[in-house]
């Protein structure tokens, strides 16, 4: 498939996408079909009996399958259980061994009763005390499987609304306990509704973008055979280089595709934020961003989860990714039909950090000024506004 792709012109990638990486519809309506029955089981039959203090809020869909940019023969899906009736993060990070042994006990007895028309097969439990549980999901008759997960969440979010920012108090509890516990970007499956609601009603041809980066991923890992850093870390940065790039419905794949692999190659300039869920609005939250910001690149922070760099603790792998992407950029698939080389899209590899307001007191005067934050000096005497 590598040569396959390399070879392919750039004006046919996007018939490389059709013939080789949408997903099979029948198999992911079955798959769907198969979670639902999941989804109503594990809401009706966990934590039913006295011992248990808490109940289950929702369960929703999640991985490649739930975001909806799922690769032909190589997806996976996550089911992402919402508990409620906790009193904070950390209550649930106590709690997660309990509630998974719950959940594998119950999807255990949905096995036995038989009721899902596809194979439903509970992996072998290397670590009993794992803090999520594995299955798989086949069709014979297809030749399809697909690899699920089944993990936990604290119900922070309640009803998820697609057009409304969470109460910054979210963030500002969120944050907070990360910090004390040193545990960042370890509740972010608590927001994956609103990581699902960030790709929603995206462009088709963005979501084939997507599929064809993860693609070109899944072949640099057959190859180096080495940790690289996190595929979420590729399709946000896809969607980066979209929507500063393009932001159209219709364009050039090709395009998009060489601009995804130079950013790569620039990966110790990267820095990526979205305002979406959380901004600078809050002087807390906006401290942390500052932070977070300055921290070593690159940084591509989660969109729904301000605490979740995605892009960090991966430096080799992005070496190792950035030296891959470099030898592609000379391959066929951008090359155009006179020979001539595809352009990319101009796109920067850092957003710029925002200004910090001050307000800065000199003899008999106080006047307000904006400085970028990095430039604020400590030994100023100034409040945030």
């Amino acid at each position: 498939m590598a040569q396959k792709l390399s070879s392919t012109p750039a004006r046919e990638l996007d018939k490389f996408i059709e013939d080789n990486l949408l997903p099979d519809t029948r198999f992911c309506d079955e798959v769907r079909a198969a979670m639902d029955i999941m989804c109503k089981f594990l809401k009706e039959k966990c934590f039913r009996d006295a011992s248990h203090d808490v109940s289950i809020s929702k369960v929703v869909k999640g991985g490649s399958l739930g975001k909806g940019n799922n690769l032909n023969g190589r997806s996976d899906a996550e089911l992402v259980v919402f508990v409620n009736n906790l009193s904070s993060f950390e209550d649930h990070l106590k709690r997660w061994a309990e509630f998974i042994q719950e959940i594998k006990k119950q999807l255990r007895k949905l096995q036995r009763e038989n009721t899902i028309q596809l194979e439903f097969i509970i992996k072998s439990e290397q670590w009993p005390n794992s803090l999520a549980h594995n299955f798989r999901l086949r069709s014979p008759d297809l030749d399809q499987e697909m690899e699920c997960d089944v993990l936990l969440a604290c119900d922070v979010l309640g009803d998820v609304s697609t057009k409304k920012k969470p109460d910054a108090q979210i963030y500002i509890d969120l944050i907070s306990k990360c910090k004390s516990l040193g545990l960042e970007g370890e509740f972010s499956t608590c927001f994956t509704e609103l990581q699902h609601n960030f790709l929603k009603d995206r462009p088709d041809k963005l979501m084939n973008l997507i599929r064809l980066v993860k693609h070109w991923y899944q072949l640099c890992e057959e190859k180096l055979g080495k940790p690289l850093p996190p595929q979420y870390a590729l399709e946000l940065l896809t969607v980066y280089a979209w929507e500063r790039g393009s932001g159209a419905p219709d364009f050039n794949t090709a395009q998009g595709f060489r601009t995804v692999l130079e950013l790569v190659t620039k990966y110790r300039q990267l820095r990526i934020y979205w305002t979406v869920y959380y901004d600078f609005e809050d002087q807390y939250i906006s401290k942390y961003l500052h932070r977070q910001l300055r921290r070593a690149r690159p940084v591509i922070l989660d969109p729904a989860d301000p605490t979740r760099n995605v892009a960090g603790g991966h430096s080799v792998g992005w070496w190792l990714l950035a030296d891959e992407a470099a030898t592609w950029l000379k391959y066929s698939c951008f090359s155009n039909c006179d020979k001539s080389i595809v352009c990319s899209w101009n796109v920067q590899a850092k957003v710029r950090e925002p200004y910090q307001q001050v307000k800065v007191r000199v003899p008999n005067h106080q006047v307000k000024i904006r400085v970028p934050y990095h430039q604020v000096d400590e030994n100023w005497t100034c409040v945030l506004l």
